[in-house]
């Protein structure tokens, strides 16, 4: 039997032969090739972990035609990236998934118009085997640079723009931001409230239009000062909040298009000595645990699903890289009620 030499990097034959099979059968092994019947994959397997075997790369993509990694493109700078838990929770569900596919993830952001030539470099390079994006807005130029650099990609959220044909079938996943709203509203109705604000998202992303046409399906009419747009971020909902105060002291309901600026909206309604649900009920979206637990009082909010639509995500463009077709994945989204509705 060949032993590894000491000190060096155990090579493909020694691993065929402590696993008593040909050099072939652990290549197929090793690079999830098919026709290898399940007594000698576990062989292999066995003595790929006894020798702390490391597939060569290089040679691993000339076998499979795949780099074995996957750009996680975010279309926010920076600071929202680590600062709002979305980022985060959605990431772990990618990550989490492509780390099942053995699928490495990259990830990048734009900080800046100048990071998209960045981008489109990198894209163009051939580094990756497709492109996950999310977050992005209207004018976007994300979209045309994935599709120049003819890398397969899946979007996070409503596209507001058609595929390359011209049709609107771009492969995405998100969840029933539209309905989920109009859940929030019904509710806030049941409890008898009758002058129900919105702080709504930035209007070139879809997701906060389609809650602000929620919110509006249920109250078709509605006063216009009862509006006030945010960003997403806590500081825009503390803001808005303040403006709908001193246009309609007499409000007594808030619908947030996401739980940061639900948080910021609280916080205000607090300083202001209003009494929360008693004198204004408040409602978030997204379901975040570490801000709609940790609100005073806790967030009555909908939730979405958020890591789990990062998982689809992956899933959709392995199976995109399989030669599959894709579409929209919409995942469904629940009212989870606490104290502040």
């Amino acid at each position: 039997m060949s032993e590894p030499v000491p000190g060096g990097r155990p090579t493909l034959e020694e691993v065929a032969a402590r696993a008593g099979v040909s050099r072939a059968t652990v290549s197929r092994v090793v690079n999830g090739g098919a026709g290898v019947r399940d007594a000698l994959v576990e062989k292999v397997r066995k003595a790929v972990d006894e020798l702390g075997y490391i597939p060569n790369h290089a040679a691993r993509t000339l076998v499979t035609r795949r780099n074995g990694a996957v750009a996680v493109i975010i279309a926010e700078p920076e600071f929202r990236i680590f600062s709002d838990p979305f980022f985060e929770r959605q990431v772990r569900g990618i990550s989490r998934e492509l780390s099942a596919h053995d699928t490495q993830l990259v990830l990048l952001w734009v900080e800046d118009t100048g990071d998209h030539e960045r981008i489109a470099r990198y894209l163009g390079g051939g580094h990756v085997d497709g492109a996950l994006a999310f977050s992005l807005h209207d004018d976007d130029e994300l979209p045309a640079i994935i599709r120049r650099a003819q890398v397969p990609s899946v979007f996070g959220g409503r596209p507001g723009w058609t595929g390359p044909d011209g049709s609107p079938e771009v492969p995405y996943v998100d969840c029933d931001n539209r309905g989920g709203a109009r859940a929030a509203v019904r509710h806030l109705r049941a409890l008898g409230r009758s002058r129900i604000a919105h702080i709504a998202g930035p209007r070139d992303q879809t997701s906060a239009l389609d809650r602000l046409h929620g919110y509006r399906d249920e109250l078709p009419g509605g006063d216009a000062d009862l509006v006030v747009d945010g960003d997403f971020t806590r500081e825009s909902g503390a803001r808005a909040m303040t403006v709908l105060l001193e246009r309609r002291r007499d409000l007594d309901a808030v619908f947030a298009a996401n739980d940061l600026m639900a948080a910021g909206a609280l916080e205000i309604l607090r300083e202001r000595g209003a009494r929360v649900p008693e004198d204004v009920a408040v409602v978030g979206f997204d379901d975040m645990p570490a801000v709609a637990e940790s609100t005073s009082p806790p967030l009555t909010t909908v939730r979405q699903d958020i890591e789990g639509m990062g998982r689809l995500m992956v899933r959709q463009l392995m199976r995109t890289l399989d030669g599959e077709r894709v579409g929209a994945l919409i995942t469904p989204t629940d009212l989870v009620r606490r104290a502040s509705a």
